[in-house]
């Protein structure tokens, strides 16, 4: 299960995390796409009416994305676990890493962290 990849947010994310049998993974981008990258529609796209049209909508936003995010300019972050690769045990101390990471100015959905929270929750 993945909780974010570099693709998330419109590549704004500076994460890949996921569950492993390890244990928890945490990969550190050591780069960021520059520029603002063409949003893609939020899913699910069609609510009703032509699905058809919708998805044809979404495949041509997809594209334009992934033409910007092939020929754009990546530059360094710049910040301390650049390129890093963490695996946490628990889900406590997943939690911690990627409060710590956020500290420290690296980006990812809140999301991620209501998901852990949640998972914390559950017997």
């Amino acid at each position: 299960m993945s909780y974010c990849r570099w693709s998330s947010d419109n590549f704004e994310c500076d994460l890949y995390c996921y569950q492993s049998d390890d244990g928890y993974v945490t990969h550190v981008a050591s780069k960021r796409v520059v520029g603002d990258v063409p949003p893609l529609p939020p899913w699910p796209i069609w609510s009703g009416g032509d699905g058809a049209m919708h998805l044809n909508q979404w495949i041509v936003a997809v594209r334009a994305q992934h033409d910007y995010v092939d020929k754009a300019e990546r530059i360094p972050i710049g910040l301390p676990y650049d390129g890093e690769t963490f695996i946490d045990v628990t889900l406590g101390e997943f939690l911690a890493r990627l409060l710590h990471l956020r500290e420290a100015g690296y980006r990812f959905p809140d999301s991620v962290l209501d998901d852990v929270r949640e998972e914390m929750e559950q017997p």
